[in-house]
């Protein structure tokens, strides 16, 4: 099945997918990118981090079901998401307008079709606006690509994007994981765990745009001693 028809086999099937958006502090785009996802899946979920702003109230009178996560980061908020999810797949989105809703019934169609279990976007073969330009976004991609080396030599595999939270996952698949990581290393705990269950991962070019609003919540110089230690701990399992 090509892409254009697989893409058709998932907008018919829509209700199979629910669209997760992690937001926190997001009331200038959590409008428009529920709006947006909508039109691609039967169900809309916003997972809040405790926003001070307008972005809850904002995100209910848009159509979603919105919860708020327990507060202990990213990751808390994924397996919210996770443990309320009505569709059969999960597509992972962030809110500041940086994920093109017309990619995910591409992230979604090889999961729907039988051919894999968790789909990644990758930057790398898209494109992204977010990691060139300065020292800071230099040694977040940089990084990004050694983990994703180190995993593709353990498990056999040819990724070119591991921490890429525009992904797709089986709703089932995703319940088995037991995801534990807490922050931003969910991303690459989810993989290396779907690859040591035997779970198919694969992905697909996705673009990633500037943010419409705010700031990223990621600071590498802060917290990557955890993603080596999320590495360096799956490994060994």
């Amino acid at each position: 099945m090509g892409a254009e028809a697989e893409k058709t086999a998932v907008l018919s099937s829509r209700e199979k997918v629910t669209v997760a958006i992690l937001a926190r502090n997001e009331e200038a785009t959590i409008e428009k990118v529920i709006m947006s996802a909508a039109s691609c899946c039967g169900d809309v979920i916003v997972i809040d981090g405790n926003s001070t702003d307008l972005t809850r109230e904002l995100a209910r009178a848009a159509g979603a079901r919105v919860y708020r996560d327990g507060g202990r980061g990213k990751g808390d908020g994924i397996r919210k998401a996770i443990e309320v999810a009505r569709g059969e797949v999960i597509v992972f989105s962030d809110a500041d307008g940086s994920h093109d809703p017309n990619d995910i019934p591409a992230l979604a169609a090889p999961i729907i079709t039988g051919r894999a279990d968790l789909v990644v976007g990758s930057r790398w073969r898209g494109g992204s606006d977010e990691l060139a330009g300065d020292i800071a976004k230099f040694v977040r991609s940089t990084g990004s690509a050694i983990i994703a080396l180190v995993i593709n030599y353990r498990w056999n595999i040819r990724l070119t994007d591991v921490e890429n939270g525009f992904r797709a996952i089986s709703t089932e698949a995703a319940r088995d994981l037991e995801l534990k990581e807490h922050g931003f290393t969910i991303e690459q705990e989810m993989i290396m765990k779907c690859l040591r269950r035997g779970y198919r991962v694969t992905e697909v070019a996705t673009h990633e745009y500037v943010r419409q609003s705010g700031h990223s919540q990621l600071k590498v110089y802060k917290v990557w001693h955890r993603f080596l230690w999320c590495l360096l701990r799956n490994l060994i399992k």
